[in-house]
């Protein structure tokens, strides 16, 4: 089995970091906090300096092109990996209203008026009325229409390209070491506020453990299928189900360095799903696989 080339991983992460952390870095001077609602929108473009560095590597570093970008989707085969991607979220988000709620940490807020107290304070907030049976669905929509197609950007980088590359003969070890790599190119969003932790320095350690679960569920979703797109939904999913749930629920109130998607009680269930995907034959963890 020949394995991909490893000269480029230099280039890619400089490009992926030097692009992203100066764009964000740009914004910062600017005054633009983090927390600014236009901040999202705005720091969009940094999003897609993964696949940028993948990209220019892979086309003029190391001339090896993009055979083996992943496969096409294959819905009709591998439905059930697609499921999980795509509703995993939501059993974790669940997890943590719950626990919030038994060890009183944080109490959930489905009329959403502490949200938007928080984000927009002029607007006046609604009705004292559950509007999680119309939330819930939009989020669904949105982790496939918007979120998923806006995290190739990164997936296309870090799973693409960085993941099935470092490490080859050890990929939960590779899965571990992009998760430590995608957590730190994060930083500068956590100095910035955007991650909404109130201690940096402990939620920067927290966002790094997350995001080596994510890689380690990412990545081996990815094997199954051999479809770069099903971590694309999977980090989509992340983003549009997990993160809304939970900033709309519980921002505004205490505690979102635990409550938070990407925060501490995120990461008991996350944990177990890794340990699990862990656990599974080393053959069930090569991208290089002839998927089943």
């Amino acid at each position: 089995m020949k394995h991909p080339s490893t000269q480029g991983i230099g280039a890619f992460l400089a490009i992926a970091f030097g692009v992203a952390w100066g764009y964000w870095g740009f914004l910062g001077a600017l005054g633009i906090s983090g927390t600014d609602p236009k901040f999202q929108l705005l720091s969009l473009p940094a999003a897609f300096a993964p696949a940028l560095g993948a990209g220019i590597v892979r086309r003029w570093v190391t001339h090896e092109g993009f055979d083996d970008g992943g496969a096409p989707l294959r819905l009709r085969q591998d439905w059930p990996y697609y499921l999980v991607a795509w509703l995993l979220p939501l059993g974790v988000t669940a997890v943590i209203v719950g626990l919030a709620i038994a060890l009183q940490i944080s109490q959930p807020d489905p009329t959403l008026q502490r949200f938007l107290q928080t984000v927009a304070p002029s607007v006046m907030p609604p009705a004292e009325t559950n509007l999680l049976p119309l939330l819930i669905p939009s989020v669904l929509v949105q982790a496939i229409v918007v979120a998923t197609p806006i995290v190739w950007g990164e997936e296309f980088g870090w799973r693409g390209y960085l993941q099935r590359r470092l490490l080859v003969k050890h990929p939960r070890w590779a899965a571990i070491a992009t998760g430590l790599i995608w957590g730190i190119w994060h930083y500068p969003l956590v100095v910035l506020g955007y991650e909404q932790y109130e201690n940096k320095v402990v939620g920067g350690l927290v966002f790094t453990v997350f995001t080596v679960l994510l890689s380690i569920i990412f990545g081996w979703l990815q094997a199954q299928t051999g479809s770069l797109w099903i971590a694309c939904l999977a980090h989509g999913a992340t983003n549009a189900i997990g993160g809304s749930l939970t900033v709309t629920l519980f921002l505004g109130g205490p505690n979102w360095l635990w409550v938070g998607y990407n925060g501490i009680l995120a990461c008991l269930p996350l944990g177990l799903v890794s340990l699990w995907m862990w656990r599974q034959p080393t053959v069930s963890w090569h991208f290089e696989r002839s998927p089943h």
